[in-house]
């Protein structure tokens, strides 16, 4: 993975893109690239861009850093990683400029995105809940290509998504107060047990009514029932009798069938027998849940289930590429519609500038219309395009893409849900099958027994 740190550019924009542009940090601009723009006029195609937008803020535009750990990845790998983060945070439906800077002791990409879109016009709103998406985009593909996190200098901006983690539920007393519950439950076999390793850890308790903590540099206590519905007394004792588990942060993806517990190589089994009698009894219950979805989709074999994930999974790739494609298309064709209007609209001022007398100075007068005139016809040209395209038909087939996108956006996420369900049963079929302790033919004779059972 990489740290990640955004901030905003509000009135420096040249001297930023000038910065991140710097032949000496770029390997003489070989690792430059853009979107919607040319890196040589972005900042002039980012005003003209943001002088349309109904609501413009405060910023020009959003300076994105990507830093990754020293030695792990090469330029051009960093680059075309840092392209992937671009196109993910921006859409296709921002300019910006990426530049991979190589001059220091770690590899790190600059992303420099304007602040208003070119499709719509609308504003980027940064925000933190915008940040932790990118931390997540960032990080998911890290991950995919096998980099690790670099944990960020003091004092920046930038976090680990662990740490961002850890920050989000353990800086108030509430939340160090539930780490220290849920990280003792397991250990203990009764409620004054956990109440006197709370006592040991530091925490005054006042017992009552409503039993209440305080840690030490803490002002007031605080009762433990207000921690959540899985913290009250009766709920502590429930849990650390294995006759209850937490509830409030079940994943979505639990509440069908849900993966069976090794029980056998389960360190909390081990330390708890109340969580292990629980974890029998999950086991029951998902080992009865996975049977029933296996009758109620008509899957007899072994063989079929594996055929089935395989047939969701084919269908599932082909519909994730499907939808690449068609963003693909989108960006594409914002691009244009973006070049065919600003072409549209500097000519009258580019012919008055071609028949005037004193060009130099009507370019002086009016450079800025001029330059994206030309960076237009130059962006139409390279995409091959002759003769100026009718406007209102692009838009036209934008809009119908966008349809497009949305219907196969929402059943690409139903695929991969049935994909995750799916490999939900397998994972238990296979675990419910497993006799560690037996040759492999056994398990082949234990596998087909079961087949056989279910013809």
């Amino acid at each position: 993975m990489a740290v990640t740190k955004i901030k905003p550019v509000k009135s420096t924009l040249k001297k930023a893109l000038d910065y991140i542009q710097n032949p000496d940090k770029t390997d003489g601009k070989m690792l430059v690239s853009s979107f919607g723009c040319s890196p040589e006029t972005a900042d002039i195609e980012f005003a003209f861009t943001i002088a349309q937008a109904l609501e413009r803020g405060n910023n020009l535009a959003h300076h994105l850093i990507q830093s990754f750990e020293p030695g792990e990845v090469d330029y051009q790998k960093a680059h075309e990683i840092g392209k992937q983060l671009a196109d993910a945070v921006t859409k296709g439906k921002y300019e910006y400029v990426l530049t991979t800077h190589i001059d220091k002791g770690h590899v790190h990409n600059h992303i420099i995105f304007c602040s208003v879109n070119f499709v719509d016009h609308h504003k980027y709103n940064s925000n933190k809940r915008s940040y932790y998406g990118i931390r997540n985009m960032s990080d998911r593909l890290c991950r995919e290509n096998g980099l690790s996190v670099v944990a960020p200098q003091k004092g920046g901006k930038g976090k680990s998504y662990a740490e961002y983690l850890a920050e989000k539920t353990g800086t108030s007393w509430k939340g160090k107060l539930k780490i220290a519950v849920d990280a003792l439950i397991p250990q203990v076999s009764s409620f004054e047990e956990l109440l006197s390793r709370l006592q040991a850890a530091g925490y005054a308790i006042k017992p009552g009514k409503y039993v209440s903590c305080r840690a030490p540099g803490q002002e007031r206590f605080t009762r433990l029932k207000t921690l959540g519905a899985d913290y009250t007394e009766e709920a502590i004792r429930e849990r650390i009798e294995g006759r209850r588990t937490r509830t409030a942060k079940t994943p979505k993806a639990e509440r069908g069938v849900s993966l069976l517990i090794d029980i056998e190589n389960s360190i909390k089994a081990a330390q708890s027998r109340g969580y292990e009698q629980w974890a029998k009894i999950h086991n029951l219950k998902q080992a009865a849940k996975t049977l029933n979805f296996l009758t109620e989709h008509q899957i007899s074999r072994y063989e079929d289930l594996t055929a089935k994930i395989t047939e969701i999974q084919t269908e599932s790739d082909k519909a994730g590429d499907a939808l690449k494609e068609v963003e693909k298309r989108l960006a594409d064709m914002a691009v244009l519609i973006k070049n065919v209007s600003t072409f549209q609209k500097t000519k009258p001022a580019y012919d008055t500038y071609r028949k005037a007398r004193n060009k130099e100075r009507y370019r002086a007068a009016h450079e800025g219309t001029v330059i994206l005139h030309e960076a237009a016809a130059k962006a139409l040209k390279a995409a091959g395009i002759s003769k100026l395209p009718n406007l209102a038909a692009l838009q036209a087939e934008y809009e119908k893409l966008q349809e497009q996108k949305e219907t196969l956006r929402a059943d690409y996420g139903k695929l991969k849900k049935q994909v995750r369900e799916y490999d939900v049963i397998r994972q238990n079929i296979d675990s419910i099958l497993r006799q560690p302790k037996e040759p492999e033919r056994e398990k082949g004779k234990e596998r087909e027994s079961y087949e056989n059972s279910r013809d």
